[in-house]
């Protein structure tokens, strides 16, 4: 009898213990990155660029507007820019938007066909900044000056 007494302390006060240890152990939902907004002054200019220079493509957006254009960016989201914008802000560099390419030595050649101005983080125009890991930077504005890093970050 003491047993099954004991048995059925048992089961009262440690298995909802457990559970609640076992339900505490499971990850809570994580968020995920849905969009990236851009405002922007001229929406055509901002869609050609970013479709020119980093040949993203271009996603149906459901406003049908004529003031939204909006890109993949694969499993990292989207990318929305909407026109609206009353004119040029000024955008600290710390503050920027950051692609990754296979090359940037390629992705510089690209960018200097188009000439489209590039710099280190110190502010070198032409520069290129070869952080402690070996991922090389570069960095520069779209039409709107907000700052852009690219690297080849694996």
């Amino acid at each position: 009898m003491r047993y099954i007494a004991l048995l059925i302390l048992v089961v009262k006060f440690f298995i909802p213990v457990e559970k609640t240890l076992a339900q505490e152990k499971m990850p809570k939902p994580k968020a995920i990155l849905n969009h990236i907004a851009l405002y922007v002054v001229d929406l055509n200019k901002a869609t050609t660029f970013y479709e020119e220079v980093f040949e993203l493509e271009k996603i149906p957006e459901p406003f049908h507007d004529g003031k939204h254009t909006w890109f993949s960016l694969g499993s990292a989201g989207q990318l929305h820019i909407i026109q609206g914008a009353n004119g040029q802000c000024i955008f600290d560099k710390n503050e920027h938007l950051c692609f990754s390419v296979g090359s940037v030595n390629v992705f510089v050649k690209a960018l200097k066909s188009k000439n489209i101005s590039f710099e280190n983080w110190a502010g070198n125009v032409g520069g290129i900044t070869l952080r402690a890991d070996g991922v090389k930077q570069i960095y520069f504005k779209d039409p709107d000056g907000h700052w852009l890093e690219v690297n080849d970050a694996k």
